[in-house]
């Protein structure tokens, strides 16, 4: 038999191939399969609780557009509007590339503390603390950079901003909001005039400060001077000058009227008698002689008490006699003499001109006071009045100073406001950029634990069989039949099963 007739006439009496051929060779390499299969599977199980499970993503979009008008910078009070131009791809590139700068990154990884993760690179880092510190934070910075995905969509305006980190689900957030923070920090500095705030801002405080010396210099000058309003108190005065004026010659026309007055009252008070007899009564001494007659009567009850004890010629009795005797004598004199009571009164025109002319002498008194008092007052204000204009133009000086540091102090105001609100207007995006969607601390896992099991379980099976089939490929020994003629290219005359004892 040729060689070519065995390659090309098969064996009539070979078996067909069957389902149990095709798992044959999985059960052969079972072991195999077997622990590709749980191996595989472990560690789809591993990556779908230990990364999947704990991978979380933050994602946040920029809108970039041009739908605000900028006032421009002028000292003027009214500043002239520009519109902005209409939004470019190679603004958008310029975005993108704003947004990955490197010192975003680092200024991005000490934020949330990125350079405070361990790696076992880390052994063979400097002992120095600082440039241990600064070769973490830019190794941080770098990885930062390439886990951070940023990318434009499609057809639009929208830049997509993407960061995922495994561990705690605040990391990315704070990765996006603290980038998102420095970005519009960042363009805000790169797109608003340099300086043009802090210059305004620097103006309007020194306004402030020459407004505040300028009222300040004016509430002292009141103080000092002990005046608040020269001006109106210099009108006020000068009606007082007149009016004291006016009172002088009124108390000088007084004077002379209570002088010649003085001079009348005096005449007449020395033609007029004080006093003048009003009546005139005679009396006796009845009341004397009451008084007599008990003494009498007392005299003779003391003689008549003595006489009992003592005889007439005891010296005692003989000076209540005595006493008697002086006694009636007495009486006999006073029945003799007889009383004339006469009443007398004040005149009237007397006391009428006596007190007329004490009040004219008081109101004269009074008068020259009053003259002499009024003739220093009007001397006192004139020259007051001349201090006051002096005062009134000093004070104006320093009214008008306030009121033109007041007047540039509002100017700067104004236009400090107007650059605040621009800068307010930039922070809240309501200019060339907009955070359209801000990030926020990731609930779930981006990538769904059971479905990477379920993946995992599906690559376990499909790298299973593969191994079982691979393993069956390379065995150079001959399993079947067919691959000993199929090999050795002859007929195969009889198999035998293999027998397991």
């Amino acid at each position: 038999m040729k060689k070519e007739n065995l390659k090309t006439v098969p064996d009539e009496g070979m078996p067909k191939l069957t389902l149990r051929d095709v798992l044959t060779p999985l059960f052969r390499h079972q072991r195999l399969v077997i622990f590709t299969f749980c191996g595989v599977a472990m560690l789809g199980i591993l990556v779908a609780w230990g990364w999947a499970a704990r991978y979380h993503l933050a994602e946040m979009q920029i809108v970039v557009e041009q739908t605000r008008s900028d006032p421009a910078v002028t000292s003027g009070q009214n500043a002239a509007v520009m519109n902005n131009k209409p939004v470019t791809t190679d603004q958008i590139t310029s975005e993108i590339a704003l947004l990955q700068g490197q010192d975003m990154m680092r200024s991005v990884a000490a934020t949330c503390g990125l350079d405070n993760f361990w790696f076992p690179t880390d052994v063979f880092l400097p002992r120095d603390p600082a440039k241990r510190k600064a070769i973490k934070l830019e190794k941080a910075a770098v990885g930062l950079g390439r886990s951070l995905v940023v990318e434009q969509e499609k057809t639009s305006d929208v830049i997509n901003v993407k960061f995922g980190k495994t561990g705690d689900p605040a990391v990315p957030a704070c990765v996006l909001q603290t980038l998102s923070k420095l970005y519009m920090a960042k363009h805000l500095e790169l797109r608003r005039p340099a300086g043009s705030s802090d210059f305004f801002a620097q103006q309007t405080d020194e306004a402030k400060r020459a407004l505040d010396d300028a009222e300040s210099r004016l509430s002292n000058f009141s103080k000092d001077q002990g005046v608040a309003a020269p001006d109106v108190l210099r009108t006020y005065m000068a009606q007082q000058v007149a009016n004291s004026e006016f009172s002088l010659s009124t108390a000088q026309q007084a004077i002379a009227a209570d002088q010649q007055r003085v001079k009348n009252v005096a005449e007449q008070l020395a033609k007029t008698p004080e006093r003048i007899p009003t009546a005139e009564v005679t009396n006796s001494s009845n009341l004397l002689l009451q008084t007599l007659e008990s003494t009498l009567l007392a005299a003779k009850e003391k003689r008549a008490q003595l006489v009992l004890k003592y005889d007439p010629s005891y010296p005692l009795v003989k000076e209540a006699d005595q006493e008697i005797a002086d006694t009636e004598a007495t009486i006999t004199r006073a029945e003799q003499q007889k009383y004339v009571n006469q009443t007398t009164d004040t005149d009237p025109t007397y006391q009428f001109l006596r007190q007329d002319l004490a009040k004219t002498q008081a109101d004269l008194a009074s008068q020259r006071a009053t003259v002499g008092a009024l003739t220093n007052n009007i001397r006192n204000m004139h020259l007051q009045m001349v201090d006051l204009d002096k005062k009134a133009v000093e004070q104006a000086a320093l009214i008008r100073e306030a009121k033109a540091n007041e007047s540039n102090y509002l100017l700067y105001l104004n236009k400090r406001d107007e650059e605040r609100t621009s800068d307010a207007l930039d922070r809240d995006r309501i200019a060339d950029v907009a955070i359209a969607v801000p990030p926020v601390v990731p609930t779930i896992p981006a990538h769904g634990p059971f479905l990477v099991m379920f993946i995992g379980f599906v690559l376990a099976l499909i790298l299973s069989l593969g191994a079982g089939y691979l393993a069956e490929y390379v065995d150079p020994s001959f399993r079947t039949p067919e691959e000993v003629a199929e090999t050795l290219s002859m007929p195969v005359l009889a198999s035998l099963p293999r027998k397991v004892a």
